[in-house]
């Protein structure tokens, strides 16, 4: 892919984001780039290719805001961009006159999506790249919900390489969590009870689990120098309860 990129543009800056997404699993792409994206320059091209699809007829697509263009596959990787971006304009791309020939069924991601990234990094106008479209694939990141009147339950989105498990609890779903007096709840996911909030790993006993706000805006269960994932026994998809108040001093079945 960078050789194909740097045979178009030679002078393009090619930076690697991630190489650490699990296999097939789209909505962990669509969390790294989303994490990501914004803190690029004006005008840069993100590559996203998660793509299970490979060789099928879903369709090619760049999608464009005011200040990015992303090339990827339409299985719903760049959902979460298009939660937060107000104004997105996605293309199907048709133009096979920019893809490199010729294109295998496997590598879409040399054949495609890296000439088509190449050429929007030389200023080739998107309009040219195909029609746009408005029925695009999409989907929405798992919500905490309430399933009690002091209890909400959420579920783990991923676990990254420390072992942190980054659940989808926002500071808004569970204030109490995150305000200035942290009493009151209990977090319980795998075999533990949490009842501690932190402000920095350092800050956590050794062997301690505790809950912190990651820099991704989202509870983290951690552990000061290691792996909450292997002290809870969680990890990615495992349910994770908020008990608030009163329900709080239960055990855990509250």
């Amino acid at each position: 892919m960078k050789g194909v990129i740097l045979d178009i543009v030679p002078d393009a800056q090619i930076v690697d984001i991630c190489h650490a997404v699990q296999a097939f699993d789209v909505l962990d792409g669509a969390l790294t780039i989303s994490q990501a994206y914004p803190y690029f320059p004006n005008r840069t091209v993100h590559v996203v290719v998660v793509d299970p699809g490979v060789g099928t007829a879903r369709r090619p697509i760049i999608a464009s805001c005011d200040k990015y263009h992303f090339v990827a596959p339409d299985n719903g990787v760049l959902s979460l961009i298009y939660a937060r971006e107000e104004r997105m304009h996605v293309r199907h791309i048709t133009a096979e006159h920019y893809y490199l020939q010729p294109v295998s069924n496997t590598f879409h991601a040399r054949d495609i999506f890296a000439p088509v990234a190449a050429w929007l990094a030389k200023e080739v106008d998107a309009q040219k790249f195909g029609e746009e479209v408005q029925e695009y694939v999409r989907f929405s990141a798992p919500k905490p919900k309430a399933v009690e009147q002091n209890r909400l339950r959420g579920v783990v989105l991923k676990v990254d390489r420390f072992g942190n498990l980054i659940t989808n609890f926002t500071p808004q779903d569970a204030p109490l969590l995150f305000g200035t007096e942290k009493t009151g709840f209990k977090i319980v996911v795998g075999n533990r009870e949490i009842t501690e909030m932190r402000n920095a790993y350092s800050e956590g006993a050794p062997g301690e689990v505790f809950g912190i706000l990651g820099s991704m805006g989202f509870l983290e269960i951690a552990a000061n120098r290691a792996a909450a994932a292997q002290l809870t026994g969680a990890g990615k998809g495992n349910e994770v309860s908020i008990i608030l108040g009163g329900g709080a001093a239960a055990g855990k079945g509250a």
